[in-house]
């Protein structure tokens, strides 16, 4: 058995607390460890930020190129991946660079290190149409009374 749900979220703040919710109570229904649950909630919550943030943006900074990004979470077997997609001018060399070289009380940039550290498999690539594209994997672990461990 698998369970997988996608959902088309405006860029605006209050969508991110929406996919968080979504993705514990999925979780917790499943019967995944909440360790495990928490980890991928707060990398959810980093990479929805960033398309509210930048996912709107054209090449040069400007304007919205769109209002909506779109997260799909898929629970198969041992294995959660997330994917957090927008349509803005996606990750460019530079930035995927600098996510390492964030100070540690720096204000921005920490972000995808987090992801980085909270998951297991992680990459940053582009969607079809050029916008970023934010996928992690992570191993599950399930309760001692998970009512649909997926194994």
């Amino acid at each position: 058995m698998s369970i997988w749900w996608s959902l088309h979220l405006r860029r605006e703040a209050a969508s991110v607390p929406l996919a968080r919710r979504l993705l514990l109570g999925t979780m917790e229904t499943a019967g995944v460890d909440p360790d495990v649950s928490y980890e991928l909630s707060v990398a959810l919550t980093e990479a929805c930020a960033n398309a509210v943030e930048h996912g709107g943006r054209d090449a040069q900074g400007r304007g919205a190129a769109s209002e909506a990004y779109r997260v799909t979470a898929y629970l198969d077997g041992e294995t959660c991946r997330i994917e957090v997609a927008d349509s803005g001018p996606g990750f460019s060399g530079t930035v995927v660079e600098r996510r390492t070289a964030a100070a540690d009380d720096a204000e921005h940039g920490r972000g995808l290190r987090l992801i980085e550290e909270l998951a297991d498999h992680v990459h940053f690539g582009r969607t079809g149409r050029g916008g970023a594209l934010v996928s992690f994997d992570k191993i599950i672990k399930w309760r001692a009374d998970a009512p649909l461990a997926l194994t």
